[in-house]
């Protein structure tokens, strides 16, 4: 399939804004599944746009805005084609999972952190999918998948960024980076890899997931998590819609949590509230043949609109977890789930 992404977030502030500094995580991967035709972003008012992958293999668009500004407009847009993901061919037992080669390549998507941590209810309900599945890392993964998307109910505003497992568990609904982040927390009570996955997904309905005959959909950026499977390779979940990851999923980034791959964060100088308006548009294209030669990403080409020109990106050493913080009262930090 192939899928034309336009991203658009709107910030608007009570007053003057004299400054302020972002980072954009909108980009689609290419990767065996996807291949990125194009992309741009534009920013209103204008700013040159520099970029880089980072640690996790993302693309990020930092820009800044050094001049009063009361509104900041925004706009990613993107190609892409999907073809479907293979199924998994071995069937590992748990023993697989303590191979020292596996762990030490795998080590950083075993660990918890403040999104993922999990406590009894959590370890506990680990427990009784690995019971019910038996020794096979496949079936207990399957069984996890299944179990997160019957135990919560798809209920956007019922959590926030930073609601801890342990409560989603708990309340019985969230939406979907919190089924994801579940799914990861109880696939490391086991020992199992697991890693976060932020991207779109063409649906018109982002409670159950299913497909339309609409050409173009409207909806937010969406979550799902990926196993590691030991002799295979990365299991790919959908747990809020109970679906394996497929051509209408498209992947911007993975990493240990949403924190590794929020859409967009940044700072801003000047006494204002502000408020945010994302909005997603995904137009689904018929005809064209998959995995084409590209046209070019045009990177180093001037965007019309914004006076955005996006470097070419490249890769820096290892920072996972780099974001902004607050300094000052006047400082504050803008944050949008999704």
């Amino acid at each position: 399939m192939r899928f034309d992404i336009r991203n658009r977030t709107v910030f608007s502030y009570s007053g003057p804004v004299v400054e302020s500094q972002n980072e954009l995580r909108a980009c689609p991967i290419t990767d065996d599944c996807q291949r990125l035709l194009d992309y741009r972003v534009t920013v209103h008012p204008g700013a040159r746009v520099f970029s880089h992958v980072d640690y996790w293999g993302t693309r990020v668009d930092s820009f800044g805005i050094r001049r009063p500004h009361t509104s900041m407009e925004v706009i990613a847009e993107a190609s892409v084609e999907t073809r479907p993901r293979p199924l998994p061919t071995a069937a590992p037992r748990f023993e697989a999972l303590e191979r020292p080669d596996f762990v030490e390549a795998h080590i950083e998507y075993l660990q918890s952190d403040r999104h993922t941590d999990a406590g009894d209810g959590v370890r506990a309900a680990a427990q009784r999918q690995y019971e019910l599945a038996g020794p096979d890392v496949v079936g207990v993964v399957l069984s996890i998948h299944r179990f997160v998307g019957t135990s919560l109910l798809y209920f956007p505003g019922s959590t926030e960024v930073g609601t801890p497992v342990e409560d989603v568990l708990a309340a019985g609904a969230g939406v979907c980076q919190d089924y994801a982040h579940l799914s990861v927390a109880m696939c490391r009570c086991l020992g199992v890899p697991a890693r976060y996955v932020s991207g779109y997904l063409f649906t018109d309905d982002d409670a159950v997931g299913t497909d339309t005959d609409n050409e173009a959909v409207t909806v937010q950026t969406h979550a799902w998590f990926e196993a590691a499977i030991p002799g295979w390779g990365w299991l790919a979940l959908d747990p809020t819609n109970g679906q394996l990851v497929g051509e209408r999923h498209v992947s911007i980034g993975h990493g240990r949590s949403y924190d590794d791959v929020q859409p967009q964060r940044g700072v801003f100088l000047g006494p204002a509230d502000s408020s945010v308006m994302p909005a997603v548009e995904i137009r689904r294209v018929a005809g064209g043949e998959l995995w084409r030669p590209a046209p070019g990403l045009h990177m180093d080409e001037p965007m019309a609109g914004g006076g955005v020109f996006p470097a070419q990106p490249v890769s820096t050493g290892p920072a996972p977890g780099v974001g902004y913080s607050s300094s000052s009262p006047s400082q504050q930090q803008q944050q949008q789930q999704q």
